[in-house]
């Protein structure tokens, strides 16, 4: 996989994290407990698209 197929899918994973966070920051109350779980859950993802070969 090409450097610049990987930066790809960062940035596609990286714009739901911002905009994603917010929401679910917003909708449960201003509690970071939800957003800390969703951004690792997107983190775990982005990490095996990018290990893949």
């Amino acid at each position: 996989m090409s450097i610049s197929r990987k930066m790809g899918i960062l940035v596609f994973c990286g714009v739901p994290a911002i905009i994603g966070g917010g929401i679910l920051f917003a909708v449960f109350g201003h509690s970071f407990t939800p957003v800390i779980i969703y951004e690792a859950i997107l983190l775990l993802t982005a990490g095996a698209f990018l290990s893949k070969n």
